[in-house]
C-alpha cells in the first residue's frame, strides 16, 4: 500500500515547527504503524535526511513510551489501542495520514513528535511511598484484601502513563492520570498510611505542573489504551475532599493546643 503522510516536523521546543509531507511506498499491511515509520525513516536516512524522530520502546503496548496523534486521534483510530499496536490493515491504499505530537503545554516538544512527559514523573513522586515494614517479603496472602478491592485497584494499575488522557482533552488535563494513580493504592490496605497526604500532593503537583482542569468531557477515557475509567476520578475527588476536610480538622487542633499551651 501507498500512503501520503503529513508529518509535523519541529527540532526543539523553542524553534517553530511545520507540517511535512513524505510518501510512503510498498508499505505491507501487516506492518504495525511504527514498523511503518520505520521504513519511512530509513529511506530519509539513505537521502541524507534528518530521520523523523519518536518515542517508542517496548512495542507491546506496555510501557506508555508511544504516542502520536493520529488524524487528530491519539494513538490512532482504533479503541483500547496504543500506536505500536496500531496495524497498517486499518488503513487503505493512499490514505492521507497527519502525525502530530501530543498537544498540551505541559508537554513540550522535544523533537517532531516526542514530547517531554516527565511531568507525569514529578506527579508519580510526589505520591511517595507505602509505608511497610522492612525485612523479608510477606506471604502473599498476609493481608486479606476482598476481590472487588483488588480488581479495582488493578484496573487503575492498568495505566501506563501514555499521555493520551491529555492530549485527547480539550484542557490538557492529567486528571484521569491522577485519579488511576491515585486510586491504584486507595483501593489496597497498603495505600491507607498516606491515603490523604498522597491525593493532596499529587493533585498539587499536577496543578503545579500547569495541567488544564477537568470538566467532564470525557474524551481522556475514550482515547485511554488501557480503558481507565472516569469513576476513578470521581474517587479521587472524594478522597480529595475528605482529605483536605482532616487536614484543615487536624490545623484547628494543632493551632488550639498552641493556644491553650
Amino acid at each position: 500500500m501507498n500512503l501520503t503522510l503529513h508529518v509535523w516536523r519541529q527540532p526543539d521546543a523553542r524553534s517553530p515547527g511545520r507540517f511535512v509531507t513524505y510518501r510512503a511506498t510498498d508499505i505491507s499491511p501487516h506492518m504495525s504503524f511504527l514498523e511503518m515509520l520505520d521504513v519511512v525513516n530509513e529511506r530519509l536516512v539513505e537521502k541524507g535526511e534528518d530521520a523523523i524522530a519518536f518515542d517508542h520502546d517496548c512495542r507491546e503496548g506496555i510501557c506508555g513510551a508511544c504516542g502520536i496523534v493520529i488524524n487528530g486521534r491519539p494513538h490512532g483510530p482504533r479503541p483500547r489501542t496504543t500506536t505500536c499496536q496500531l496495524h497498517m490493515r486499518f488503513f487503505e491504499n493512499e490514505d492521507t495520514i497527519v502525525l502530530e505530537p501530543w498537544r498540551a503545554g505541559a508537554f513540550p516538544v522535544v523533537k517532531d513528535l516526542i514530547v517531554d512527559r516527565s511531568a507525569f514523573d514529578r506527579i508519580v513522586a510526589a505520591g511517595g511511598f507505602i509505608t511497610a515494614p522492612t525485612g523479608s517479603a510477606p506471604d502473599a496472602n498476609a493481608i486479606p484484601i476482598p476481590k472487588e478491592d483488588a480488581e479495582l485497584a488493578m484496573d487503575a494499575a492498568a495505566c501506563i502513563g501514555c499521555g493520551a488522557c491529555v492530549a485527547a482533552c480539550p484542557n490538557a488535563s492529567a486528571t484521569l492520570f491522577v485519579a488511576a494513580k491515585v486510586s491504584h493504592l486507595a483501593n489496597l490496605p497498603q495505600g491507607q498510611p498516606e491515603r490523604w497526604d498522597r491525593v493532596l500532593a499529587m493533585t498539587a503537583q499536577a496543578d503545579a505542573e500547569q495541567f488544564g482542569g477537568c470538566t467532564n468531557h470525557g474524551e481522556c477515557e475514550a482515547a485511554c489504551p488501557k480503558a481507565i475509567g472516569v469513576q476513578f476520578i470521581a474517587q479521587m475527588n472524594a478522597d480529595y475532599l475528605r482529605a483536605s476536610l482532616r487536614r484543615g480538622r487536624r490545623s484547628t487542633r494543632a493551632e488550639g493546643a498552641a493556644g491553650g499551651g
